[in-house]
C-alpha cells in the first residue's frame, strides 16, 4: 500500500513489528482485537517516576557540587584540572548521566528515542510505517491512524477515451469547466467529467460526495451550476402539529442532534393542549432600487411622485405587467442625500417572489426615466430591501409572509410533558428572549432558537436557505394566566420567506416534503394560498421549539439531552474498518 508521506526523510527499511518492544507495538483497529495501551514513559523504569525524578535531581547537584570543590582544591594546590581520580571519573559519568535526563525533560522519552526511534511511528497490518505529522503530543497518540483517515488519494473514475480525452481537455483549460453541459448534452456525463478533473488539478478526493443518484437535469440553468455530486442531509419529522384544526407532519433537514426530538416534544405539548392558531398579517415580497440625482432637490422630487396616492394606480398598472401574479401593494421612499431608495413591496402568488418583483421594479425604472431623464439607475437592489440581511426594516415593516402564532398550553401538559412549570418559563422568557436579547442588542432576535427550526425546514422544502437570517426574526412572548396556570406563548415572525413553486422547490427531494405538508406547487383555487400555509406551519414549528427548548433550560435539561442525541457513541474508527 501506498502511503503518501508528510516528511521528506528516508524511509526506513521494513522491519517486524512483533520483534519491538511490547509497550511500543501498536495494532491498528482494521487488524483486529484490543487496542493496546499506549505506552508510557514510566514503563520504562523500576521504581514510581517521582522517584527517578527526586534521584537524578539530587544526582545531578551534588556531582556539581563535588566537582567544583575538587577543582577549587586543584587550582589552589597548582594541580592540573586534566589530572583526575577514579572518583572524579564517577562524578563526571554520573554528572553526564543526569544531565541528559534533566535535558530530555525528565529524559525518558529522550532516551528512548535513541534506544528505539521506531516506537514513534505508527504501524499498519501490512507493516508499512507512516510519519508523524509532527513532535507535538496528540490526544489519543498511542492509537494507530486507519487507513480511512490517512491522507486520501483521488479515486481513479472509469473514463472512455473520448470522456478520458475531454477530462485531459478541462485539465489543461483548454475547454471551461462551466460549457460541459452545453458541449455535451448530458449533465450527468458533464458531473462525471468536471468530477474527475477536479480532482486531478487539486490532488484531493472527494471519494465521499455521492455523484450516481441524482437528476442533474433538474438543476441545469436554475439550482446549481457546475455541480460535481450531491450532499445528503438526513430528514426528520416532527409533529403531529396541530394547527389551525390541522395536522402536519413536519419535515426538518438537519445536521444537529436532538433538534427534531425537542421541536416533536414542543409539537406534542401543543397538540394536548388543544393546538396552536396562527395569523397572516402581511403577504409582501420587497425590492429596492438605488437611483442617484444631480441634487437632493430633485431625488426629493421622485420622492414625493412616486409615494403621492394619485399616481399609485397608474405605477401598479406598469408594475403588474410583469407577471399575472405580482401585484404592488406599497412603495415607500428613503433619501440619503442627492440618492433615493425606492423600496417597492408586492403580492407574488405561490412563488418566493424575487425575480417577479425585480422584473415589475424595472419595468417602473423604464417608466419613470420618461418623465425623471436626469436619474441614474445606480443598482436594482440598494439594500433598502433588505435581502439576506439583518434589517431594522424588515423587523419592523415585514418581508414575504408577516406571521403570529399562539398557543395556551395546559398546566398539566407544562409540568408533565415539558417537565417544567408555568412561573418557571414566564420568568425565564423575560430574562433571557427579552432582557437578553436586549442587553445584547439583538436585532429581530427575542428568541430561544428560531433560526434552528427555519433553516430545517427551509432546506427540507427547497427554500433559500440564506434567507433564513431575515426570515428567523422572531419575538417569543410567554404569560402566565388563568390564574397563573396555564401558559400562554407566542412567536411574531415579520418576515417568512418561503415559496411552493420555483427555485428548489421542484426539486424531487425538497418536491416530496412539500407534498408531504399538502403545500406542493401553485394554489389552483386561490394564488398564494399554499405559500402562506406554509409560512404558518413554519411559524408553528418555531412555537414548537421555542416551548420546548425554553422548558429544557428551565428544567435544567439542556446539556443533559444534547449530551444524549448529539453526542455519538459510536466508535467511528472501528465502524469505517
Amino acid at each position: 500500500m501506498d502511503v503518501r508521506r508528510r516528511h521528506h526523510q528516508p524511509r526506513l527499511p521494513a522491519t517486524n513489528p512483533a520483534a519491538l518492544n511490547p509497550s511500543t507495538r501498536r495494532k491498528t483497529l482494521a487488524g483486529g482485537g484490543d487496542e493496546a495501551e499506549p505506552p508510557k514513559a514510566s514503563d520504562a523504569l523500576p521504581l514510581p517516576l517521582y522517584l527517578t525524578n527526586g534521584v537524578f535531581l539530587t544526582l545531578f547537584f551534588s556531582v556539581v557540587y563535588f566537582l567544583l570543590q575538587r577543582w577549587r582544591e586543584k587550582i589552589r594546590n597548582s594541580v592540573p584540572l586534566h589530572v583526575v581520580s577514579l572518583s572524579e571519573i564517577a562524578a563526571i559519568v554520573a554528572f553526564l548521566a543526569s544531565f541528559i535526563y534533566l535535558l530530555g525533560f525528565f529524559g525518558i522519552d529522550f532516551v528512548q528515542s535513541f534506544i528505539s526511534p521506531r516506537s514513534s511511528s505508527v504501524w499498519t497490518d501490512d507493516d508499512d510505517e507512516v510519519d508523524q505529522v509532527d513532535d507535538k503530543p496528540r490526544p489519543n497518540c498511542g492509537v494507530a491512524i486507519p487507513k480511512e483517515q490517512e491522507i486520501p488519494v483521488p479515486k481513479a473514475i472509469d473514463f472512455t477515451a473520448e470522456d478520458e480525452e475531454i477530462v485531459q481537455l478541462v485539465v489543461n483549460g483548454d475547454v471551461p469547466s462551466y460549457s460541459l453541459e452545453s458541449k455535451l448534452g448530458d449533465c450527468f456525463r458533464a458531473a462525471k467529467i468536471r468530477r474527475g478533473a477536479l480532482q486531478r488539478m487539486t490532488g484531493r478526493s472527494i471519494s465521499g460526495l455521492p455523484l450516481e443518484g441524482f437528476d442533474y437535469d433538474s438543476i441545469l440553468g436554475q439550482c446549481c451550476e457546475m455541480p460535481v455530486g450531491f450532499v445528503q442531509i438526513p430528514v426528520g419529522i416532527a409533529g403531529p402539529l396541530l394547527l389551525d384544526g390541522r395536522e402536519y407532519s413536519v419535515p426538518m433537514a438537519t445536521t444537529e442532534g436532538c433538534l427534531v426530538a425537542s421541536t416533536n416534544r414542543g409539537c406534542k405539548a401543543i397538540y394536548l393542549s388543544g393546538g396552536a392558531n396562527s395569523v397572516i398579517l402581511k403577504d409582501q415580497m420587497t425590492r429596492a432600487p438605488v437611483v442617484r440625482f444631480g441634487s437632493a432637490r430633485r431625488a426629493a422630487e421622485l420622492k414625493f411622485f412616486l409615494e403621492d396616492p394619485d399616481n399609485f394606480e397608474t405605477l401598479s398598472l406598469v408594475f403588474n405587467k410583469s407577471s399575472r401574479f405580482a401585484r404592488l401593494q406599497d412603495i415607500k421612499c428613503a433619501i440619503a442625500g442627492k440618492n433615493l431608495y425606492i423600496r417597492f413591496a408586492c403580492s407574488t402568488g405561490d412563488a418566493m417572489g424575487m425575480n417577479m418583483v425585480s422584473k415589475g421594479v424595472q419595468n417602473v425604472l423604464d417608466f419613470l426615466q420618461r418623465d425623471f431623464p436626469d436619474m441614474d439607475v445606480i443598482g436594482i437592489s440598494g439594500n433598502y430591501c433588505s435581502d439576506k440581511k439583518p434589517a431594522a426594516v424588515n423587523w419592523i415593516e415585514g418581508r414575504g409572509k408577516s406571521v403570529v402564532c399562539e398557543a395556551v398550553i395546559k398546566e398539566e401538559v407544562v409540568e408533565k410533558v415539558l417537565k417544567t412549570d408555568v412561573a418557571s418559563l414566564v420568568e425565564l422568557n423575560m430574562l433571557k428572549n427579552l432582557t437578553g436579547s436586549a442587553v445584547a442588542g439583538a436585532l429581530g432576535g427575542f428568541n430561544a432558537h428560531a433560526a434552528n427550526i427555519v433553516s430545517a425546514i427551509y432546506i427540507a422544502t427547497g427554500q433559500d436557505p440564506a434567507q433564513n437570517v431575515e426570515s428567523s426574526h422572531c419575538i417569543t412572548m410567554m404569560e402566565a394566566i388563568n390564574d397563573g396556570k396555564d401558559l400562554h406563548i407566542s412567536v411574531s415572525m415579520p418576515s417568512i420567506e418561503v415559496g411552493t413553486v420555483g427555485g428548489g422547490t421542484q426539486l424531487a427531494s425538497q418536491s416530496a416534503c412539500l407534498n408531504l405538508l399538502g403545500v406542493k406547487g401553485a394554489d389552483r383555487e386561490c394564488a398564494g394560498g399554499n405559500s402562506r400555509l406554509l409560512a404558518t406551519i413554519v411559524a408553528g414549528s418555531v412555537l414548537a421549539g421555542e416551548l420546548s427548548l425554553m422548558s429544557a433550560i428551565a428544567a435544567g435539561q439542556l446539556v443533559k439531552s444534547h449530551m444524549k442525541y448529539n453526542r455519538s457513541s459510536r466508535d467511528m474508527s472501528k465502524a469505517a474498518s
